[in-house]
């Protein structure tokens, strides 16, 4: 069943209102003054009435909405200027940039300094396989292990920064979840106002109300009968009789018109001679 469109009901809380009265009418057999629910009409189809009579049922809680909802933009308002004011400022800080700039080095320094190992083993090992060897062989394949160790400790280095980095990453993207989740001191007590509103001054009077008045029945879904024919006034037509039930094809109905009576004329009189 879709909730009927209330004019003041924004979209985002049709589904608290739904939960509300779904709460309500769950509580409905504690309370005397429901008693009657299932005797005559049950929680589905008081459900249903309900849902058709979202806009007068809200109304009753018009102005405990109101400052619900103006209280819930503001705070939205405040943090949404809050996080725009920390995104640019951030960036502009000199932690930030030092943080790029390590992040760069970071990445680099693994990859030029395994290029340098490469580089050096292969020119100072081949120098070795000269006869006589070089003098600079030595000092190429020394530099080579050099430039190698380096290497693997950059790349060490770099793996524990990423570490340290999505682990802080994470627990603040879990602190961001979770934060909409708890609203504020304020925000929450105008909702719970509103609620309390909606279902004392809205939703019970208005469950009352259906089990209360025997005209409401909400299970009788036959349509109303069709107007009758216009009635005859005064004027009595000629009788037209229909054919019988075993005439032939093609008989037509016999008109039997009204009667007149008129004066009696003696016409001549033709006797036999």
């Amino acid at each position: 069943m879709q909730m009927k469109s209330a004019p003041h009901l924004l979209n985002e809380d049709r589904a608290e209102y739904e939960r509300v009265l779904e709460e309500a009418l769950r509580n409905a057999p504690d309370r005397p003054d429901l008693a009657a629910i299932g005797q005559r009409l049950n929680a589905a189809q008081l459900r249903t009435m309900a849902l058709n009579a979202t806009a007068s049922i809200t109304g009753a809680a018009a102005a405990e909405y109101e400052h619900y909802v103006k209280i819930r933009e503001e705070t939205r308002a405040s943090a949404a200027s809050a996080v725009t004011h920390d995104s640019v400022q951030a960036p502009d800080g000199p932690a930030e940039r030092g943080a790029g700039l390590a992040a760069v080095i970071g990445a680099l320094a693994p990859v030029l300094a395994g290029t340098a190992a490469v580089i050096f083993l292969l020119i100072g090992y081949s120098l070795r396989m000269l006869e006589p060897v070089p003098t600079i062989a030595r000092s190429l394949v020394s530099a080579g292990w050099f430039f190698g160790a380096l290497a693997a400790v950059a790349t060490l280095a770099a793996g524990i920064g990423l570490l340290v980095t999505a682990l802080r990453n994470g627990a603040t993207q879990v602190h961001a979840v979770e934060t909409p989740d708890e609203l504020p001191d304020e925000v929450a007590r105008a909702k719970d106002a509103w609620r309390h509103a909606l279902v004392e001054r809205g939703i019970l009077p208005f469950l009352q109300a259906a089990l209360n008045d025997p005209s409401v029945d909400p299970a009788a879904t036959a349509p109303p009968r069709p107007l009758g024919r216009i009635p005859k006034v005064g004027y009595s037509g000629p009788d037209y009789s229909s054919p019988s039930k075993g005439a032939t094809k093609g008989q037509r109905p016999t008109f039997t018109s009204p009667d007149f009576s008129s004066p009696d004329f003696g016409g001549p009189e033709h006797q036999p001679d």
